[in-house]
């Protein structure tokens, strides 16, 4: 039977570590620890763009010529002017690419610029569409694109948008 003295009595605590708890640590660690390792043997993107755009037809050749009359590059009324909070201009362009052609075309890039009305680039972004976007461009295919160009000041003469093919490569078929 326990009296009022046991009762009020202070109970002892174990002191010493708490063994789940440095099993958890060392686990996590050693999976962030994986993690980072496996994060680490990725080549960057640098490289792995260069990689795809191995072979890939570019201006001035002649299968540039015959493979880029075949893409039809458009910007349609979806592209969107918006402002900051910094006070500078946000465009989001909204875009179609289409394979008239009888070729699969598996990688592709495109050149995109913001032009003046007196036809001086503002800015110019290169994306790689195929195969980032989509895996191929098949013909009769489009595939819709958007993307975004931040930084313009309001007095910019954003006038006009400009697509151009920088490179080009198709299945042999």
């Amino acid at each position: 039977m326990r009296t009022m003295d046991d009762i009020f009595k202070p109970k002892e605590k174990k002191s010493g570590v708490n063994m789940v708890f440095i099993a958890a640590i060392l686990i996590g660690a050693v999976a962030i620890g994986a993690v980072i390792w496996f994060l680490s043997l990725t080549p960057p993107i640098e490289v792995q763009t260069a990689k795809m755009l191995e072979g890939a037809f570019r201006e001035g050749s002649p299968e540039y010529a015959e493979l880029n009359k075949d893409i039809i590059i458009s910007t349609d009324d979806k592209t969107v002017q918006s402002p900051m909070a910094t006070g500078k201009i946000s465009m989001f362009i909204h875009g179609n690419i289409r394979n008239k052609g009888k070729r699969t075309v598996d990688v592709l890039e495109v050149s995109v610029s913001v032009v003046t009305q007196f036809n001086e680039v503002l800015r110019t972004r290169n994306v790689l569409v195929v195969p980032v976007q989509e895996s191929t461009l098949g013909p009769g295919d489009t595939i819709p694109i958007t993307l975004t160009f931040d930084g313009f000041n309001k007095d910019d003469d954003r006038a006009n948008i400009r697509w151009k093919v920088v490179a080009i490569k198709a299945a042999n078929n």
